[in-house]
């Protein structure tokens, strides 16, 4: 790739942004993807004369801090933003270059969510190059967050200890700049059946996982899938599902391996115990494995509440509604909630315009999210 110029504007930046390919390694993307857009953001910053640090996750990759200080002992506002995509599959926009369409900007990551780090870090720009900096503000491009979110679950653990007193994180997502105070976590895993591979023109010589993974799905939509009914008022419903299915080697060989991966959206106040204990209660008497189980907890309003009181006059002063609502997807917000961080979900754009084959986002989104960044950093300390 060609040298590129420094952004002017911040729809230049997110061009530069959209034009790295960070499809999540997991679905295809390229094992350098974030890493190399993180590379470019690292230099931008640090030509508009802003700090940076690379803060190792552990598994060989890094997120980027990008930040200005105002005095050591200040306080820290955090932004946070993921830097990885979904796949490109099947898209009808190119997918690594922003193309306008009226007041639509497409491309992969246009929406979810390089539009939210872009209007972040344009807006640090602004408030490093302003006067009367109050508190110390950081923007934390993050990675792995469609898959794993290794790179929230890093910085939680291994950074957000030593930035001693932090007002909150602003996690970036498409939330049409309203704030999400609580949203709905995932647990995932997979269960696994084993069996005695044969030929199969004889199959009493062998035992088929598949026949065994038939009967542990029809347990799961019987006895565990029904029990995802309780309610949280912000956040909707819980829900499971079964959602990948592998086994079988060739035609002619009896299966001795099957897998399925199945979703569980918890509310917030379920707990991965609680649900784990149902499952294990509804295959009870079958031969099963689990392993590769993953959680993103659910997030509860009470890690959200002062963080939101405090952000509201800046909505009011844009004339934004600043409405506490909700969400049933699960965010990197999860993580930096588990170790006590307040913290909001609140980024231009629509959940129902990501993870689309023609992924866009409304440029007067994009500007009124920069203006109400800028407007949170310059907050006073209390602005209630």
């Amino acid at each position: 790739m060609t040298t590129l110029p420094p952004p002017s504007s911040c729809e230049e930046l997110l061009a530069q942004m959209v034009s790295f390919e960070t499809v999540n390694v997991g679905f295809g993307g390229p094992e350098d993807g974030e890493a190399r857009l993180a590379a470019r953001l690292e230099a931008i910053a640090e030509a508009w004369g802003l700090k940076t640090r690379r803060c190792p996750t552990g598994t060989g990759a890094f997120n980027l801090l990008v930040f200005a200080e105002a005095a050591a002992e200040a306080e820290w506002l955090l932004f946070e933003s993921h830097l990885d995509t979904v796949s490109v599959e099947g898209m009808t926009v190119p997918p690594f270059q922003l193309t306008v369409a009226g007041d639509r900007l497409h491309g992969r990551g246009a929406c979810d969510t390089k539009g939210s780090g872009a209007a972040m870090l344009w807006a640090l720009k602004q408030y490093a190059a302003g006067p009367g900096r109050t508190r110390n503000v950081g923007v934390v491009f993050s990675v792995d967050e469609e898959a794993q979110m290794i790179g929230a679950q890093a910085f939680a653990t291994r950074d957000l200890p030593h930035f001693g007193k932090l007002r909150g994180i602003v996690v970036g997502e498409p939330t049409r700049l309203r704030p999400v105070v609580a949203h709905n976590g995932a647990l995932r895993w997979r269960t696994i059946t084993r069996g005695v591979a044969a030929h199969s023109a004889d199959p009493t010589r062998g035992r088929s996982a598949i026949s065994a993974m038939v009967r542990v799905i029809g347990a799961l939509e019987t006895r565990f899938i029904p029990l995802a009914h309780r309610e949280f008022p912000l956040t909707g419903r819980a829900a499971a599902s079964v959602n990948v299915i592998r086994g079988g080697a060739a035609v002619n060989i009896i299966p001795d391996y099957c897998e399925i991966i199945c979703d569980r959206r918890l509310v917030p106040g379920e707990t991965a115990a609680q649900v784990i204990a149902e499952r294990d209660a509804a295959l009870a008497g079958l031969a099963v494995e689990h392993d590769g189980q993953y959680l993103a907890p659910p997030l509860p309003p009470e890690n959200s509440a002062a963080l939101h009181r405090w952000m509201l006059p800046a909505f009011a002063a844009h004339h934004l509604d600043g409405t506490a609502t909700g969400a049933s997807y699960a965010t990197d917000a999860s993580h930096f909630a588990a170790v006590g961080a307040q913290v909001i979900v609140l980024g231009p754009g629509d959940i129902a315009q990501a993870h689309t084959k023609d992924e866009w986002l409304d440029r007067r989104a994009l500007q009124a999210a920069g203006d109400l960044y800028l407007a949170l950093m310059r907050l006073p300390a209390s602005s209630q």
